[in-house]
């Protein structure tokens, strides 16, 4: 099956090294064109009707993100080329954009190209994309976009009570009662949440919001979690985790 794509990058450079890539690595991406600015990138979708748009982020006049603010509707998706820190990454991560790094390598281009069409549905790329540039440009990530298998939903960190292992899927427990299904394992909202501290992986399945601890019994090594739910602590993490108690003034 054959993918329409078009490239949008200013660097001449960057926009023969990414076909020539994708010519020989993933030759089923045809790339309809390529442009060097935001502008033509336009005239070139509305004409060409690209499934996929391989987008760089930095460029003059128009930055990559401001591509959508010439669609009312969007009927492509978007794989940002991008030289982004390590934080900026995880924006696009929480926010279900895909990115390849520059300089292209060609694992990772496989990985996005091989991502792209193992999606169902394209859906809610504008959403992401504002939650993407909200995640950018605060302080901390407060918001992210996680995958069900009927698309994906958004979520406020604030309002996750607990998260639960279950096998290659991860329940999310919600403030106000509610459990979602995310098809994801609990290791990748450990890995997103390392730097909160609020959140704490108390045991191999459970990753706790410690804002919603009732109880806390030291004896017995488990929580009580505001919606009722008992939660192990982990006999080596016991310590760690009375710890962070105390550090949080929660204890």
């Amino acid at each position: 099956m054959s993918i329409k794509a078009i490239i949008i990058d200013d660097e001449e450079r960057g926009r023969a090294s990414l076909s020539t890539l994708l010519d020989h690595y993933c030759p089923e991406v045809i790339i309809l064109d390529a442009c060097s600015n935001v502008p033509d990138g336009v005239i070139s979708i509305n004409k060409h009707k690209p499934e996929l748009v391989f987008l760089d982020v930095e460029m003059p006049v128009y930055n990559g993100f401001e591509l959508l603010n010439f669609f009312d509707t969007v009927k492509f998706e978007i794989i940002f080329v991008t030289a982004y820190s390590e934080y900026a990454l995880k924006a696009f991560e929480v926010s279900a954009i895909d990115y390849i790094l520059k300089p292209v390598d060609i694992n990772q281009l496989k990985r996005s190209v091989a991502k792209f069409k193992n999606r169902k549905k394209q859906n809610n790329i504008i959403n992401r994309i504002e939650l993407m540039k909200e995640n950018l440009t605060a302080a901390e990530i407060k918001r992210i976009a996680v995958p069900m298998n009927d698309g994906l939903v958004f979520l406020e960190l604030k309002d996750i009570v607990l998260l639960k292992a279950d096998g290659s899927y991860t329940k999310v427990y919600l403030a106000n009662g509610s459990t979602i299904l995310v098809s994801k394992k609990l290791k990748f909202f450990e890995d997103l949440l390392i730097d909160r501290v609020l959140f704490y992986r108390s045991h191999r399945s459970h990753l706790v919001n410690l804002n919603f601890i009732k109880k806390y019994l030291k004896g017995e090594g488990s929580i009580i979690m505001d919606n009722g739910k008992i939660v192990s602590v982990s006999r080596d993490k016991k310590s760690e985790f009375e710890e962070r108690l105390k550090d949080l003034k929660i204890s």
